[in-house]
């Protein structure tokens, strides 16, 4: 996706939750703009999630500040995308 003639940054982040909290996290996080996709998972990651901004900086400021915000996260780990 471009954004103003450049390359918005994509990332996917893997999350944690406390137990039986996947589905609020992934409501929760699916309601903050800029994410694309937010989804329950099994295996050692219960939600993962897809989002872009305009640039790391943005990345960083508007979505991972939010997403860290949500309640019954544990730990995250991003994955950029790159193209």
């Amino acid at each position: 996706m471009r954004y103003l003639g450049r390359m918005n940054v994509q990332a996917y982040i893997l999350i944690q939750t406390d137990v039986g909290k996947a589905s609020s996290v992934a409501q929760a996080i699916a309601a903050i703009p800029g994410v694309n996709l937010a989804q329950g998972i099994t295996g050692p990651y219960d939600v993962i999630m897809r989002a872009e901004a305009p640039s790391m900086e943005e990345f960083g400021r508007l979505i991972l500040s939010k997403v860290q915000a949500v309640p019954g996260i544990t730990r995250t780990l991003t994955c950029p995308v790159t193209s």
